[in-house]
């Protein structure tokens, strides 16, 4: 049995290592940022106390057949409901958030690793999920095409549209554009904005989307690679 401030250092260090993951994405303003990664964190380095320690008054006892493990084992599926909280759909094979979910789950195994006194292999696993995070954000968004794209297409109830009010959305949010052009089809009307260059959103995305859904006549926004 370890002592009391033992315990209370390991919660603190989990809470702390939580806070490292968090604020990174605390700044790139994902709905899971710097509280949600401590809670985690220092929630999972509890249940690992609690699975290793919690039960001494009745281990070895006869009738009771335990498995400290058992409870730490369910932190590992029981995380994936709160990551699927993070994760959305923008549109067909376009899916936000899973770095975050995965952030999550990497964040309950710190959690649980500080709980067991695993120090050095917590504080690596958070150093190297900095690295990963921070570091190789840049080189993923030069290097892969995935989800940037060059038009936004617009789905219209009115053939009148507020053109101005689509340029100062774009305008706004750093969207350079070379031209839009209005087509129709099937009783709906449908605008497509060309991007002069490619444009990968990533926490700015629903802001942008929100506020051209605000512009009268305006059903529906996609972007389209």
């Amino acid at each position: 049995m370890i002592s009391t401030y033992e315990m209370l250092l390991r919660l603190l260090v989990a809470a702390l290592l939580g806070s490292i993951i968090g604020w990174e994405r605390e700044r790139r303003h994902w709905t899971a940022g710097l509280r949600t990664h401590m809670m985690v964190c220092l929630g999972s380095a509890l249940i690992m106390l609690v699975s290793a320690y919690g039960f001494q008054d009745v281990v070895g006892k006869p009738g009771y057949g335990l498995d400290p493990s058992r409870v730490a084992a369910q932190v590992v599926s029981g995380i994936g409901f709160l990551g699927a909280g993070t994760i959305f759909f923008l549109r067909n094979e376009i899916v936000k958030g899973l770095t975050t979910a995965a952030g999550l789950w990497t964040v309950a195994a710190i959690g649980l690793a500080v709980g067991g006194g695993l120090y050095i292999e917590a504080v690596s696993t958070t150093a190297i999920a900095m690295i990963i995070l921070v570091v190789f954000k840049p080189f993923e968004n030069k290097f892969f095409k995935k989800n940037k794209y060059r038009n936004i297409r617009l789905l219209l109830s009115q053939k009148q549209v507020d053109f101005e009010a689509i340029e100062e959305v774009l305008k706004n949010n750093n969207i350079p554009f070379k031209e839009i052009s209005l087509t129709g089809g099937d009783g709906n009307d449908e605008i497509r904005i060309t991007i002069q260059k490619q444009f990968t959103p990533q926490e700015n995305v629903m802001t942008v989307v929100a506020d051209l859904k605000n512009i009268k006549g305006v059903q529906g926004v996609d972007f389209l690679s």
